[in-house]
């Protein structure tokens, strides 16, 4: 550890502390220590602090307690639709936390998210370094989806949703969209985004005039939904699964589109 300004050990800064204990992302806390909302050893917190195991942490008027660092764990869930990924719900709508086995002593912190219509693999880790660097755009993790689309779809349209379209938070595109099945107005592709805006597959469709009756995650980054996983099940992701999550750079494009072709093609219907 570097010394800080007093001489003391300096720790690890404490925006990055209070998201790998699953209290939320970098950017939140950071916005929260803006806010007045944590306090250190009794006094406001500032940006860029750093902490040690020895300081006292409050958030919200609430004291953090800092287990020792434990294994990261992983879960894949397959969403169904009729499920939010909120915690909680004004509305009192199922969440997809119900399910979940509890965590004593921490949360599970909930990769992005799929909108209530929307079904597929959701991941959800109890490590908030990983969940950040798993959503963060920087990292252009891909995204690809099942995707059954109401209306007339030709070669025109397919060309300006792959080469980009301007929406209302700006330029937007599929890296592929492959057909998968169907015919008329009811025609199921395979699309891939590699990043996280609110309900961007469904907006880029719209853009064109179509329609997105259903849509189903099939693999986020290199992890592709399995096929003996239930909508509503959930499993432990094996070290294997937990390691390509954790690697960097995020998977070539290429080797994770062919490793989900031989594992997990969902049946469409």
């Amino acid at each position: 550890m570097k010394p800080d300004r007093n001489g003391a050990a300096s720790g690890e800064r404490l925006h990055k502390v209070l998201a790998r204990a699953g209290l939320g992302s970098r950017r939140q806390i950071e916005d929260w220590i803006r806010a007045g909302r944590v306090r250190v050893n009794d006094q406001q917190a500032v940006l860029g602090q750093s902490v040690t195991g020895a300081d006292r942490l409050v958030v919200d008027g609430q004291a953090v307690v800092l287990a020792a660092p434990a294994k990261a764990r992983l879960m894949l869930y397959h969403k169904p639709e009729g499920e939010v990924c909120t915690r909680r719900d004004p509305e009192g709508r199922p969440t997809v936390f119900d399910r979940l086995p509890p965590l004593p002593g921490g949360r599970w912190i909930s990769v992005g998210r799929l909108d209530i219509n929307s079904s597929g693999l959701l991941l959800l880790t109890t490590d908030g370094n990983l969940a950040h660097r798993l959503m963060h755009p920087g990292n252009h993790q891909e995204r690809e989806y099942a995707v059954r689309v109401r209306g007339q779809v030709d070669q025109a349209m397919l060309d300006r949703l792959r080469g980009g379209v301007e929406l209302e938070d700006g330029p937007a595109r599929f890296l592929t969209i492959t057909a998968a099945g169907g015919a008329g107005l009811n025609q199921w592709f395979h699309v891939i985004v590699d990043e996280g805006r609110n309900r961007l597959v469904r907006r880029l469709w719209a853009s064109q005039g179509i329609t997105v009756s259903r849509l189903l995650r099939v693999r986020y980054g290199p992890l592709a939904l399995p096929r003996a996983l239930a909508r509503g099940q959930w499993r432990e992701a094996t070290a294997q699964e937990l390691a390509a999550v954790s690697e960097r750079p995020a998977t070539p494009r290429r080797s994770a589109n062919r490793r989900l072709e031989t594992r997990a093609r969902p049946r469409l219907r």
